[in-house]
């Protein structure tokens, strides 16, 4: 009987193992993988090199090199452990790894100085440096002095009208800022800006700069004066939009409107501001108490006592109302003057400047309010601005008159519609202050503000609004303030008192802003001006029928920035006045028919 045939092979397979190793090798389903001894050696594979036919093996892996300095894995299996962590730079310094570093030379790169890193903690410290020059020729009527004048055999009432003035104002802010100011409001600010002020005066009349003839025709002088110190502290925010509530208390800067039309200045005093409703609306409470000014500079002069001249602001902002793009404001400021109560002012120069000498030179106190609207936006393409202010209130003594009481009642309004095509902006602007039309009544109807500085239909481009044009020998009264558009009839805005007793001014004009290429803009102006009523100054002229006409006024200017920044601008402008009867009957002596009346303004200013 013979066995089946897988019989024998499977008993050979049993009593050989070695036999049964062999075949399991020589059958192995993939033929790279090799199960057996190889090899003279005969060493065994000790990991599989399988790979696909054709492809070489992998490169062998380095052993990981371990820093013994490193912080060790954390162990995911004891989560409440301590966890170890490796000091790296602070968040705004983080950058210099991949090659951003700090270039304090340069204000727009990454700089300590200029608030974009902290110097510890959250403190910030932002350094601006300004360097402010105007040359600035000149020709407009100036008073022969009383005494004596510098031109042989002339004996008119005005005199030669040329005029030279160089100043120089360096400014230096230093800001310590708390808080992280990219999404909310300060927590904490300090701000300490001194200015220091070189100024050089030149023309050939005596008794103008100086009351004593011995101090000749030039003037040089210098000043340093404190235009900013004030500490702002963030009180709370009140949404989580970061509305907020802050007060700031010291001398600061303030704009009561959109222009600077009734007061525009940094004063010593406290204000709470804040915001709504995710910034919709904004509103100021503010107290300001005027400080002295110096003469020749203008500005604040801390060293010397403040005057008794309060200023009670406040104010509400609404945007986009009443439609989108526009912004309304409500404004409510008492002017309270109790300069009456001191001894007469005069100022470095000799001169008086309170009370004004005019009328019968008696020292007063006045209490005037103004309500005004304001707003500054667009409506579709057109921009508009506009300003419109009642004053009334009440002045204990009249200089014209010399009666104790008269009643203030003043009106002001303004208006700078304008539209864009392509790089042409053009502007009409139209202006009108209210005049008294009897300086011997018990109502004062001229328009004063208590310190304007208008950007308005040219600024400080145009003739009338950057000259200040005496109207008495002497220079003690000007017809207009320096920097201003109001014939106010005062002796200074910087130390005389508000004269509600002028004649009031109407302004129309027409204007462009012309950007020829990025870097360079021209902009032109061309306004009429009128007296509104003439009495005051024909009352104070022993003058009679002066004509209410004061003239064209036309201007032109051009602004270079070459690095299509603000901090390096040049500026030259030059305006004249075409003067007509009115002008013309109140410097006739000063041979108004001939004379050309101009300012030309070169203006350079570097800003780090």
């Amino acid at each position: 009987m013979s066995l089946p045939r897988p019989l024998p092979l499977l008993l050979a397979l049993t009593l050989c193992p070695g036999v049964a190793q062999a075949g399991k090798e020589s059958f192995a389903p993939n033929a790279n993988i090799r199960m057996g001894y190889t090899g003279q050696g005969g060493d065994r594979y000790a990991q599989d090199d399988s790979r696909r036919p054709g492809v070489p093996p992998p490169a062998p892996q380095e052993p990981i090199k371990v820093d013994p300095t490193a912080a060790p894995r954390p162990d995911i299996r004891q989560p409440n452990l301590p966890k170890d962590f490796i000091p790296i730079p602070d968040r705004w310094r983080i950058v210099e790894s991949i090659g951003v570093n700090e270039k304090w030379w340069d204000p727009y790169s990454q700089s300590t100085l200029k608030g974009d890193r902290p110097v510890f903690d959250d403190w910030f410290v932002n350094i601006g440096i300004i360097s402010d020059t105007v040359v600035e020729p000149s020709a407009f009527p100036k008073p022969v002095g009383v005494q004596t004048t510098k031109a042989a055999n002339k004996l008119d009432l005005f005199g030669d009208t040329n005029t030279l003035i160089f100043n120089q104002n360096v400014i230096f802010s230093l800001a310590f800022i708390k808080g992280n100011t990219a999404y909310k409001p300060p927590d904490y600010e300090i701000r300490i800006t001194p200015v220091f002020n070189y100024n050089y005066v030149e023309l050939d009349e005596l008794r103008v700069l100086k009351i004593d003839p011995d101090g000749g025709a030039e003037r040089n002088d210098n000043f340093l004066a404190m235009q900013e110190l004030f500490f702002d502290y963030h009180i709370r925010n009140v949404s989580d939009r970061y509305d907020f509530d802050s007060i700031r208390v010291g001398i600061q800067p303030f704009s009561s409107d959109f222009r600077g039309f009734l007061f525009q200045d940094l004063q010593l005093g406290a204000r709470l501001f804040g915001t709504r409703a995710n910034n919709l609306y904004q509103y100021n409470l503010a107290y300001f108490r005027r400080l002295e000014k110096d003469t020749n500079s203008g500005l604040n002069d801390i060293a010397a006592a403040s005057r008794d001249d309060d200023l009670f602001i406040a104010n509400l902002y609404r945007q986009d109302t009443p439609v989108l793009g526009f912004t309304s404001q409500l404004t409510v400021v008492h002017n309270r003057n109790r300069e009456g109560e001191r001894a007469f002012f005069f100022n470095e120069n000799g001169f008086l400047e309170r009370p004004a000498a005019i009328g019968d030179e008696r020292p007063r106190n006045y209490d005037v309010t103004y309500i005004g609207f304001n707003g500054d936006g667009h409506f579709g393409r057109f921009n508009l601005t506009g300003s419109f202010y009642y004053a009334f209130g009440n002045d204990e003594h009249n200089q014209f008159t010399s009666r104790r009481d008269a009643n203030i009642r003043a009106f002001f309004a303004a208006l700078e519609p304008s539209i864009d095509f392509s790089w042409i902006r053009v502007r009409l602007s139209a202006l009108y202050a209210s005049g008294d039309d009897d300086p011997f009544d018990d109502d004062e109807e001229g328009f004063d503000a208590p310190f304007e500085n208008p950007q308005f239909a040219g600024g400080d481009t145009s003739f009338w609004i950057r000259q200040g044009i005496p109207l008495i020998g002497g220079g003690g009264v000007v017809l207009s303030q320096r920097n201003g558009v109001l014939p106010s009839l005062r002796s200074s805005k910087e130390h005389g008192q508000a004269n509600f007793n002028n004649p009031g001014i109407t302004l129309f004009g027409i204007g462009t802003d012309l950007d020829l290429t990025p870097e360079l803009r021209l902009s032109t102006n061309f306004n009429r001006l009128d007296f509104v009523n003439s009495s005051s100054i024909e009352f104070l002229r022993n003058q009679g029928d002066i004509d209410t006409a004061i003239g064209w006024d036309l201007s032109a200017a051009l602004i270079w920035r070459p690095l299509f920044i603000q901090n390096i601008v040049f500026r030259l402008s030059g305006a004249v006045l075409l003067p007509e009867e009115g002008f013309k009957d109140i410097y006739r002596a000063s041979n108004a028919e001939e004379d050309i009346f101009y300012s030309v303004l070169a203006n350079i200013i570097l800003t780090y």
